[in-house]
């Protein structure tokens, strides 16, 4: 019985050593999850703030675009207007930030009315630091979204410089900013009834994710230069061509000023520049995976420019004679906007193809408007409106459902096989530009019917910059200032000797043109000598 009794305890001991095994390795592992779940917290909020990052560095690539606009525009107004669209520049931006904090951001991405606009989240006022009665951080997304904002606006200025009033810059730059594209944001990127990101009846045609995507835009071919071009269309054709750009009686085009090349050619490498946080930053994050897709899109991108780039040379040169370096900086442009919808949906050689396809829009739309006497100085509304119609189109010829799964896009169906997508391409594009053009005209003709659109004709042949920007003040100063008296004290004067000057001998040279091809070369013959003398 002893032994027995000691059997048992000695049971007891090992079975409570085993129990206390257990609860130690169960502590462990407790503790092991719980260093887990710290840790996947760690790495979400690691993630979360890599985005963040991510949008605000691109974010600030795309506001740096405005800079290459301004030098753009400058560059190609008369230097009498050059203060005036600088000036215009500076304030869309400005104007842009408060409609869009105010209003538009609700507009496009707030909670939907029908698919048809954002009714909350005016003033940012559901974005309250991620604490209280707020809701999650969106302050990135804010500043994102506004960038695309100005950039928007500014395309119209492009198409109304050198003629329009200041105070119709105005109303245009806060009715654009607040209504006109936010709704079409809300419709393509927000719960609208085109969008591909959850819309709120489904995506168009089949309301049925695994049957159809939506209306793909992936940067704004759409969205933001389809809107920008077309409105500034209509402010072209509202305000009227600039005074003798049009011959009365002939109807010939005249070329009112040659442009400043260098400023010119410095705006569009900053909007090349820029674009990569305008195509790449439109991912909206860099964790999980979407490096790969800005990669993809930044790849692109440049050779889409490239190629409408040397196009667009090519172009010039064979219908112009001579190569046009105005004509090859709006190709690069051509080519940018075109890729900006398909970035990611299209491979390379696509893309290569996008861009040759911009280059000849361009050329043709430039042409076209010319003969309509249309006045568009920037030539806005084709590489913008024309061009942004093409990429969107691109999207639907060349998208594969692969690459639709790729870059991103929710669903994984066979839309893009079944041409379903381009389908929906072509009514997104109809319903853009009848919605831009029904609002812009109505807005344009309002303002010309009331504050007026355009400045009077003394104003526009003297120049923007003098009548609106003090230089006619300073002007009347300095034909009221008083002389300068002449210097009295002796050793303030100095006499002045006219010195005989020998006369010399100058060669000029007598031009000879021979014909190569198309292009005309001189060569100098020193046959002839002249005397002058001082």
């Amino acid at each position: 019985r002893r032994c027995r009794h000691r059997g048992l305890i000695a049971m007891s001991e090992e079975t409570w050593a085993t129990i206390a095994q257990l609860d130690a390795v169960t502590a462990s592992v407790q503790a092991n999850a719980d260093a887990i779940m710290s840790l996947e917290g760690v790495v979400s909020t690691n993630a979360n703030d890599a985005d963040a990052a991510w949008l605000i560095l691109c974010g600030a690539l795309v506001f740096f675009m405005q800079a290459g606009f301004a030098m753009l525009e400058a560059g190609i107004v008369h230097p009498k207007n050059m203060t005036n669209i600088l000036f215009k520049n500076i304030c869309d931006a400005s104007i842009a930030a408060i409609c869009f904090w105010l209003v538009g951001y609700g507009f496009a991405y707030g909670d939907s009315e029908g698919g048809f606009i954002g009714k909350t989240n005016f003033g940012l006022d559901l974005i309250y630091n991620g604490v209280g009665e707020g809701g999650s951080d969106g302050w990135h997304g804010w500043f994102f979204q506004w960038a695309f904002t100005g950039a928007c606006a500014t395309i119209v200025a492009g198409s109304v410089a050198e003629r329009t009033t200041i105070s119709a810059y105005f109303i245009y730059s806060v009715v654009l900013s607040s209504f006109i594209y936010p709704v079409i944001v809300h419709w393509v990127w927000g719960s609208g009834w085109l969008s591909a990101w959850g819309a709120l009846n489904g995506p168009i045609f089949s309301g049925n994710p695994a049957m159809s995507n939506g209306f793909v835009d992936f940067a704004g071919s759409g969205v933001v230069h389809m809107v920008g071009g077309w409105c500034g269309l209509m402010g072209a054709i509202i305000v009227g061509p600039r005074i003798g750009r049009f011959d009365p009686d002939t109807g010939k085009v005249n070329e009112l000023y040659s442009g400043n090349s260098a400023l010119q050619a410095l705006g569009t490498f900053i909007l090349w520049f820029g674009w990569y946080g305008f195509n790449c930053g439109s991912t909206l994050a860099m964790s999980g995976g979407m490096g790969n897709i800005a990669g993809k899109v930044a790849v692109n991108t440049t050779i889409s420019a490239a190629c409408a780039t040397m196009t667009s040379v090519f172009l010039g040169y064979a219908i112009e004679g001579h190569w046009d370096i105005s004509m090859g900086l709006n190709g690069a442009l051509a080519g940018l906007v075109s890729i900006t919808a398909p970035c990611p949906v299209v491979d390379p050689w696509m893309a290569f193809i996008i861009g040759f396809v911009a280059a000849c829009v361009l050329h043709a739309g430039h042409y076209l408007i010319l003969m309509a006497k249309i006045d568009d100085p920037c030539d806005a509304c084709v590489v913008h409106g024309f061009c942004g119609v093409w990429g969107c189109w691109a999207v639907g010829i060349f998208c594969t459902d692969k690459n639709i799964m790729y870059g991103g896009y929710p669903g994984g169906n066979d839309a893009c096989g079944r041409a379903e997508q381009f389908g929906v391409q072509i009514v997104g594009t109809i319903v853009i530009i009848v919605w831009v053009v029904f609002t812009g005209g109505l807005l344009f003709l309002g303002i010309s019917y009331t504050v007026g659109m355009r400045v009077s004709s003394d104003t526009e042949e003297v120049g923007m910059d003098a009548s609106e920007h003090g230089f006619f003040d300073e002007l009347d100063r300095n034909k009221a200032a008083p002389p300068t008296a002449a210097p009295t004290a002796p050793h303030q004067q100095a006499q002045v000797q006219m010195m005989p000057l020998q006369p010399q001998m100058v060669a000029y040279p007598q031009v000879q043109q021979q014909q190569y091809g198309q292009m005309a070369y001189a060569q100098p013959q020193y046959a002839q000598t002249m005397q002058y003398a001082q």
